[in-house]
């Protein structure tokens, strides 16, 4: 398990940058944000996490909150903000921590800030890793890869607001449209966009991105540049990646299949085993990934007795009945179901604290259907399995188990 990294301050001028540091690999990764993502919500989302412990896994992995987010510090004025004023926060944090050269990670529209980077700080910038990005993000006479300009007020005025969705515009849905169903996955975004700023800044910072054009970069970098695209991809389609690879010298562009925008969000594999490559030259392949979670255990007392009792039927409605009460809980203290069997459910919590309270509440609810439920509760590394991720194994689901037991 990777401790959990402390969080340091970098000065750039008078603005403090909110940086942590994960690993010890001989080369340095350069992690810039990905869409109002700030450092402190990193490790709460499962799949993040595991995707930054794979690249930790053979570099330092360096990572920073942009000033105007996060962390750092806000800024008096919007024209301290954009790729220019970004880039220098991320040289303020390689001086920090004694970086002389490092590996720059660039995704989504953060990818601008890199392209600056690796244009005006070459001897900074080992390789350039540019994932779902762009250099421009709106339409020119030029540029006929951009976005329509009608397409940005939403992103500048509706999902600011609380109804965003009830209004019908789902920014999730356009990002990461492959778990804009998860519940959990979307509490954690919007947890993740409060700790990132309040809505003015937020507006402040996607409307200095909205103007922003560093297509001028892309002929200075010198860098080995390596550009993954996914081809679904709506919020940045791959127009604007093959774009970006066209123009600089000797780059690789790679088309990745997949819709979500958001790096770590549907299979990841292929993109963490691209910038592997890149930087140590071995395609090591994943790891089992391990996670610390608390797993949770649930099953009716007397099942064998009940069911005798009631008939197939008669305890075929009672299930249904238990299986909706305790679906209600999971969801309503953000856990996530693993799987069921017979008359029992497991689930994971980021947390021991909501786990022991949802337990309580599963307790008490299924009182009224006339039955008890015993509940094994234990906290500690599991391997995640499966294609999506979704299973969980390893001693600490046994223990769990046992003690429901």
């Amino acid at each position: 398990m990777v401790q959990a990294p402390r969080t340091r301050y970098a000065k750039c001028g008078d603005i403090d940058i909110a940086y942590q540091v994960l690993g010890d690999g001989p080369n340095d990764l350069l992690m810039l944000p990905g869409p109002f993502v700030p450092i402190d919500s990193i490790d709460d989302e499962p799949a993040l996490y595991r995707f930054h412990r794979r690249l930790s896994s053979f570099a330092r992995v360096i990572r920073f909150d942009l000033r105007g987010v996060g962390l750092s510090s806000r800024t008096p004025a919007m024209d301290m903000l954009g790729p220019k004023f970004w880039a220098e926060d991320a040289i303020a944090v390689m001086d920090a921590v004694g970086c002389e050269q490092a590996t720059i990670f660039a995704p989504n529209f953060h990818s601008m800030t890199g392209l600056v980077l690796a244009a005006d700080y070459p001897d900074r910038v080992r390789n350039l890793v540019i994932v779902n990005g762009t250099a421009r993000a709106l339409w020119a006479t030029d540029y006929t890869v951009g976005a329509p300009t009608r397409l940005l007020d939403p992103y500048l005025t509706v999902v600011q607001e609380h109804d965003a969705v009830e209004q019908g515009f789902d920014v999730l849905a356009i990002v990461a449209p492959s778990v804009a169903d998860d519940d959990v996955f979307r509490s954690w975004w919007d947890l993740s966009g409060n700790r990132a700023g309040p809505p003015s800044m937020a507006r402040a910072v996607a409307t200095v991105v909205a103007q922003s054009d560093v297509r001028d970069t892309l002929a200075r970098i010198s860098a080995p540049t390596l550009v993954l695209h996914r081809v679904g991809a709506i919020f940045i389609p791959v127009g604007q990646g093959r774009y970006v690879a066209e123009r600089i010298a000797g780059s690789k562009f790679i088309e990745l299949p997949g819709a979500d925008s958001l790096y770590w969000v549907g299979d990841a594999a292929p993109v963490l085993d691209e910038v592997e490559e890149f930087v140590t030259g071995v395609r090591g392949g994943a790891e089992p990934e391990r996670v610390l979670t608390t797993i949770m255990f649930t099953d009716i007392v007397g099942s064998t007795q009940r069911a005798a009792e009631l008939g197939d039927h008669g305890w075929r409605g009672l299930l249904d009945n238990h299986d909706n009460i305790v679906r209600h809980e999971i969801q309503r203290f953000g856990g996530r179901e693993v799987n069921t069997a017979g008359d029992g459910f497991v689930m994971t919590f980021t947390g021991p604290s909501a786990a022991i309270a949802c337990a309580d509440a599963i307790v008490d609810a299924v009182q009224v259907l006339g039955i008890e439920v015993r509940v094994g509760i234990h906290a500690g590394e599991v391997e995640v399995r499966g294609a999506l991720k979704s299973d969980v194994a390893g001693m600490a689901v046994h223990i769990a188990a046992r003690v429901s037991g």
